[in-house]
């Protein structure tokens, strides 16, 4: 009483095997969260049942970088943890993306110190940028809308001329709108 029901036995699919290809890596996208502050908790609402990102296939934590194939780092890097991010995007599969969740992990956010990375990009090469602090769960949504296009269209990362992978280094604009506060604020005296 489905699909099978509506179509004839002798009906005809064509396509092209990197198509198939492209549709299952992209219907499979198995991330490895690096939370460290505020935007994990926003990360780990994206994988709640409001937002579902399970529909895009990526419902499926890894915290085993050998079993991920995208790395969305969370929050503030500080840097002694800086070594185990490193390690953790080396010892991931080929093809890998990254997304830099948050101002925090893209610039380091308020937190101009020296015991604090002043943006991961320069130590592993970004894909996706999501602005905010913390950014909402849709913005996350749409950076992995973003990879999975970048998939659609068999990107591979390229390789620079020294065999390390160049970034696409793609910024994701806000899709929401702030509202005003309902009580103006007034100093009084």
């Amino acid at each position: 009483m489905g699909i099978e029901a509506a179509l004839s036995t002798d009906t005809v699919l064509t396509t092209s095997l990197q198509r198939v290809i492209n549709w299952a890596r992209r219907s499979s996208i198995w991330p490895m969260p690096f939370a460290t502050a505020c935007c994990g908790i926003e990360l780990m609402a994206t994988a709640s049942s409001r937002y579902d990102l399970a529909r895009f296939g990526a419902e499926v934590m890894r915290f085993s970088p050998r079993q991920s194939d995208l790395l969305i780092v969370a929050g503030r890097i500080a840097i002694k943890t800086l070594p185990v991010l490193q390690r953790i995007y080396e010892q991931m599969t080929e093809p890998k993306w990254v997304i830099s969740m948050g101002a925090c992990a893209s610039t380091g956010g308020v937190f101009d110190t020296y015991a604090t990375v002043q943006g991961c990009d320069q130590f592993i090469p970004v894909d996706v940028y999501v602005p905010g602090c913390p950014p909402r769960p849709e913005m996350l949504i749409e950076a992995v809308m973003a990879i999975q296009r970048i998939i659609d269209e068999d990107n591979i990362p390229p390789k620079g001329p020294d065999g390390k992978r160049i970034p696409l280094g793609i910024a994701l604009q806000p899709n929401y709108a702030t509202r005003p506060q309902p009580v103006g604020l007034s100093v009084s005296r």
